[in-house]
């Protein structure tokens, strides 16, 4: 039987400056590449923290603002505090306790997009 991979989602996204604010700055993701076809071309870029990967692209078409997307997360509360301790001007996310048996921060990009950061409620 064939073994399908780990999913890459594209986010779209419109402004630069903001996306690294929100990725890098405040999700502590590191910028893995940028890929421009020239000097005035729309930037397509990957971020990575631990195994997950997100690429964010400024190109017509790939990605449409408003998906949610969810990403397991070993000590979920780590990440919480994480996050809150950065006092982000954006976003102070909560951690929830959900009636399907996880814990989650949810956050929302500046371009539309909603995070969902969760682990099992059992673990």
């Amino acid at each position: 039987m064939p073994k399908l991979g780990a999913a890459t989602p594209i986010l779209r996204i419109f402004d630069i400056a903001k996306a690294r604010e929100f990725y890098v700055d405040f999700l502590g993701f590191k910028v893995e590449f940028e890929h421009r076809f020239d000097d005035n071309a729309p930037l397509y870029m990957g971020v990575i923290r631990d195994g997950c990967v997100l690429h964010l692209s400024e190109h017509h078409g790939d990605g449409a603002p408003g998906i949610a997307m969810r990403i397991k997360v070993e000590d979920i509360a780590a990440l919480h505090r994480e996050l809150i301790g950065k006092r982000y001007r954006y976003a102070r996310p909560g951690l929830e306790t959900t009636s399907w048996q996880t814990r989650e921060v949810s956050v929302g990009d500046p371009f539309g997009n909603r995070l969902h950061f969760y682990e099992d409620a059992t673990d």
